[in-house]
């Protein structure tokens, strides 16, 4: 992580040494929804350069579990931490999971994944909303009842669409700008609580 010395985030994610400035984002859901408590178990999918996976070790406490994903390394090892580079098209869940001895589903399913961005905006809020059905349809298979889901989605004509999906398999769903957000991005994250069950959605 290269940190900006002019960007109040990077300083401050330096000084309290997390890997990443987006921790702050992380750390903004949680304090106004309260994703995440002490004990759980917790997938995070995007997980590099794992700043989400510090902050969720940290929250879950000796009882809970982190298992972090993403095509890029992770660098974080925690005794309650669970690192894995793949991709989430290929990943084979189950085995995963009996491999880590997870024998249980998780309280939260976050994800902060985003496209590598290509300069059009069209093309990159597709990529995105993409990568939000790739980690819904995660959550619904791996998410426990009554548990909370949060993704990132570039601002676009599918996200308010992909809200009111969600709104059918969860109590409640909030969109937030976190502060930490930088002024030039179009991402937002969608906070959904009280998950239900139901169908899978399919990618366009």
């Amino acid at each position: 992580m290269s940190y900006k010395p002019n960007d109040h985030y990077a300083r401050k994610a330096k000084e309290e040494n997390f890997v990443a400035r987006s921790v702050y984002k992380l750390e903004e859901i949680d304090s106004k929804f309260r994703i995440i408590k002490s004990d759980d178990y917790v997938l995070d999918l995007g997980a590099s350069p794992g700043s989400w996976m510090q902050y969720a070790s940290n929250k879950v406490g000796g009882k809970g579990t982190v298992l972090g994903i993403d095509l890029k390394p992770i660098n974080i090892n925690y005794h309650n931490t669970i690192c894995v580079q793949g991709d989430m098209n290929d990943l084979n869940m189950e085995e995963l999971l009996t491999k880590y001895k997870i024998n249980r589903p998780f309280d939260a399913v976050i994800s902060d994944m985003a496209p590598n961005t290509s300069g059009n905006k069209f093309v990159d809020q597709c990529r995105s909303y993409d990568l939000c059905v790739i980690a819904f349809n995660t959550a619904q298979k791996f998410l426990k009842p009554n548990g909370n889901f949060v993704c990132k989605i570039f601002d676009g004509e599918d996200a308010m669409p992909f809200r009111d999906e969600l709104k059918k398999h969860f109590k409640e769903v909030s969109i937030l700008r976190p502060k930490s957000v930088q002024s030039s991005s179009k991402e937002m994250f969608l906070i959904a609580k009280g998950f239900n069950g139901s169908h899978i959605i399919n990618p366009k």
